[in-house]
């Protein structure tokens, strides 16, 4: 199964250093029965890249946690083996939770399979969405405009070998 795991800039340096995406259990996103059902589609890369988009969320949320990171979204596309994530059946029909997983065991980040960021230029945007998240979440439509325009910017693919060069942003 392939997930796709929300970080920060400093999280995936300290993943760099560790060499592990995480050890179990951690939040990640993949095609699950509710985000298929959601999204209406059989076309395997869209449900792939709304997954990818969850996560981008995900990893904005992290981003409004941790004022002091970079303002760049940071997603990590992973396969694991479909028994080691899992969907939370008391959130399989929370509208905030769709494709989210838990993934049980240590993924070591050698088995990643690309790395998604956010180019420089979506910084600003990035900054505003993470700081318009929590209005955005309290019902505020202007804030939730804000925080949308963060997915005006289109994620880069990087390849697993440029992790340093990326890690050295922070």
């Amino acid at each position: 199964m392939r997930v796709y795991v929300p970080l920060t800039l400093p999280g995936l340096a300290e993943a760099h250093k560790t060499g592990e995406l995480g050890s179990g259990p951690f939040l990640a996103y993949a095609v699950t029965p509710a985000l298929r059902e959601w999204y209406l589609s059989e076309d395997i890369e869209e449900l792939e890249y709304a997954a990818l988009s969850r996560a981008a969320l995900a990893s904005l949320r992290l981003l409004a946690a941790d004022p002091g990171a970079v303002r760049r979204r940071v997603v990590v596309a992973v396969d694991v083996a479909d028994s080691a994530a899992s969907v939370d059946p008391d959130r399989a029909l929370d509208p905030s939770a769709l494709g989210e997983v838990t993934v049980t065991t240590t993924v070591p980040l050698a088995k990643a399979a690309a790395v998604h960021v956010d180019a420089e230029d979506a910084e600003q945007d990035v900054a505003a969405a993470a700081d318009a998240l929590e209005a955005a979440d309290g019902g505020d439509d202007d804030a939730q405009f804000v925080v949308d325009g963060a997915d005006d910017h289109e994620l880069l693919w990087y390849a697993t070998q440029e992790i340093p060069n990326l890690v050295g942003l922070v």
